[in-house]
């Protein structure tokens, strides 16, 4: 009987039994991708803040704990800091420098930090720390302007495919449903490892023993805890796997939750081999200088300290025409959020300078940039960004975040 004439009800069956066999393949095919999703246990969550990592004691910090890690870290970073002065000198002034998150918004970073070697300016930063973008800003910052050609490449001569890899259109919702992540970042991985070898890990120890700091902020999702890695004293430690860790670390931090695939930093305990998922730190925090608990007022110095903030973001609200549908509405509210915790943390940083008698300074990319974004890392735009952040260096700094007053109100009788 040819097909035209059979009732609906039997073409239907028909059509039924045909594609069967292919949806038994695909559910195999499902669940075979998310049964490989595995990993090793982490370590018990009361033994983990003690935990070294490489056998490095202060590898690390938690910087939602108790303020005494950090607290002897900064004793031992000024009695390094000491021993390189000529004796019965004065010490030099204390310069903070705070690199915060954005994706592809850290070329404007990349272009202020550029710009400002070139307006003749730019210290020798005390403490470099960043987050997500601002930690892979970060390094090149710390190390000086010996590596801001470096730094102008990672952040104006990519492309999108050395960041991540999108999955075919056919096949976007299998990741979606069944994996880890949307995107697959070794590409992103691989341009870490381009950029940062072992040579930069010896400049950074050397910098380490003369009493600077750099720190990257990641996100232990196992506990959901920010922590703040202690890239020179991992450099300093001589360890054979201190780079592998290093470049985990700068993956980690930049790696969007769903977006990207966390990454696994593996510890021991007990005998027992153990792994942490780490993820972005900007699921914690945008930007981050030192926790609100360490009080530098009760430090006793009166050394010129001035810490410098760099949102790579705006600080005013980028509106515009929300589509009804689940991922707009779902991305555009992240973004939102996203936003008004990078506010927050620097009105934090503000006050905390404030209460410690430090200087306080902000760059932010202004309203009257304007440049398209076709495509996320699309290399116009960052183009157009380093350079606006490039000419940004040579404008003053804001003293105050926007929209904080600083008029003194007195206390109600």
């Amino acid at each position: 009987m040819r097909s035209e004439m059979l009732p609906a009800r039997v073409k239907r069956q028909r059509g039924l039994r045909a594609t069967g066999p292919f949806l038994a393949l695909l559910m195999v095919m499902l669940l075979a991708g998310c049964a490989s999703i595995t990993r090793m246990p982490a370590p018990p969550p009361e033994a983990t803040e003690g935990l070294s990592v490489l056998g490095i004691p202060n590898a690390r910090f938690w910087i939602d704990g108790s303020p005494d890690p950090i607290l002897r870290e900064g004793r031992a970073m000024v009695a390094r800091e000491a021993a390189t002065l000529p004796p019965g000198a004065a010490r030099p002034p204390t310069t903070f420098l705070a690199i915060s998150g954005g994706a592809d918004n850290g070329a404007f970073g990349a272009g202020l930090i550029n710009g400002w070697t070139a307006a003749g300016n730019r210290p020798s930063f005390t403490v470099v720390t960043g987050i997500s973008a601002g930690a892979l800003i970060a390094p090149f910052a710390f190390l000086g302007p010996d590596y801001d050609a470096q730094l102008r490449e990672v952040f104006t001569q990519v492309v999108p495919r050395d960041i991540l890899l999108l999955p075919r259109q056919v096949f976007a919702v299998i990741p979606l449903l069944f994996g880890e992540a949307l995107a697959d970042t070794s590409p992103l991985a691989r341009l870490i490892g381009r950029y940062t070898d072992q040579a930069m890990l010896d400049a950074i120890a050397r910098e380490y023993r003369r009493g600077r700091l750099l720190l990257v902020g990641t996100v232990n999702l196992d506990l959901q805890r920010p922590v703040v890695w202690n890239i020179g004293a991992i450099a300093a430690s001589g360890h054979p796997d201190a780079l592998t860790l290093f470049r985990s670390i700068l993956l980690a931090s930049s790696s969007i939750p769903g977006a990207f695939p966390p990454v696994l930093v593996p510890v021991e305990y007990g005998g027992r081999s153990y792994e942490e998922m780490h993820v972005d730190g900007g699921a914690a925090m945008q930007v981050f200088l030192y926790p609100p608990s360490v009080n530098l007022s009760e430090r006793g110095s009166r050394r010129e300290r001035t810490a410098y903030v760099i949102r790579n973001g705006r600080v005013d609200v980028d509106g515009g025409v929300t589509p009804r549908g689940l991922f707009s509405i779902a991305r555009r509210s992240a973004a939102t959020l996203l936003h008004f915790s990078g506010i927050s943390d620097i009105n934090r940083i503000y006050l905390t300078t404030l209460r410690d008698g430090v200087d306080f300074r902000l760059a932010f990319i202004g309203s009257d940039f304007r440049a398209e974004r076709r495509e996320p890392f699309d290399p116009p735009f960052m183009q157009a960004l380093f350079d606006y952040g490039y000419a940004q260096a040579h404008q003053p700094w804001h003293t105050v975040p926007p929209g904080v007053s600083t008029t003194v109100v007195p206390p109600a009788r």
